[in-house]
């Protein structure tokens, strides 16, 4: 998949990734935890949450944990949608596969993203890799099925995914998006979420700097 998205997108997916959270991650956690916990009440639960599911011994996969939850958080869309929660213990031939969504998910074998060692890879219902050791893989690994399979972003997910591609894995056309339509409804060139949510973190930073 990595070697497939680097011929479709001309960008190595793992290395686009973290060398993103490393110029922007904690400044978008800073944002996150300050200025939008102080505005929204949903974030600011997300954050005391993870703070507390976080632990002291967390390193930088947690800060990727914690910021791929609180982007969910503060576009308002659910963590089920991305995430199915499986017993620590659990093989990819136990695992419940009627109740995964039809588009890439992630399976975290464990009660919460913090302290799993193992992760999988659903799509349309299927395990298609179920040896996936740490966080920011499955990450990157399902991100990238939606354009290694020209696959649309859900609705549920759309505004998180499609920040995640401006921000952090580098795609930026200026016009278009992977979000599927719904019938009846005017499609928008770019989701004005995301760029407000990029306006306000750029703004962010250049009040911190100046």
């Amino acid at each position: 998949m990595t070697v497939h998205f680097l011929e479709l997108t001309g960008l190595p997916l793992k290395d686009t990734f973290l060398n993103s959270v490393e110029k922007k991650g904690k400044r978008l956690l800073n944002f996150m935890t300050t200025v939008c916990a102080d505005k929204t009440k949903r974030v600011l639960e997300t954050a005391i949450k993870l703070k507390f599911l976080r632990g002291p011994l967390e390193g930088s996969s947690g800060d990727i944990k914690d910021m791929v939850l609180l982007i969910l958080s503060y576009f308002n869309e659910k963590e089920e949608h991305l995430f199915h929660y499986v017993e620590e213990t659990c093989l990819a031939n136990e695992v419940q596969v009627e109740g995964l969504p039809v588009t890439p998910c992630i399976i975290v074998c464990g009660t919460c993203c913090y302290g799993a060692r193992q992760f999988m890879l659903s799509i349309d219902g299927k395990i298609v890799n179920d040896q996936i050791s740490n966080f920011t893989t499955a990450i990157c690994l399902m991100f990238g099925s939606y354009y290694c399979l020209n696959i649309h972003y859900p609705v549920d997910l759309g505004s998180t995914l499609e920040f995640l591609q401006r921000c952090f894995f580098n795609i930026n056309p200026e016009r278009g998006t992977k979000v599927e339509t719904k019938k009846n409804k005017k499609q928008l060139t770019v989701n004005p979420r995301v760029l407000t949510l990029i306006a306000d973190l750029a703004d962010h930073e250049w009040r911190q700097t100046n």
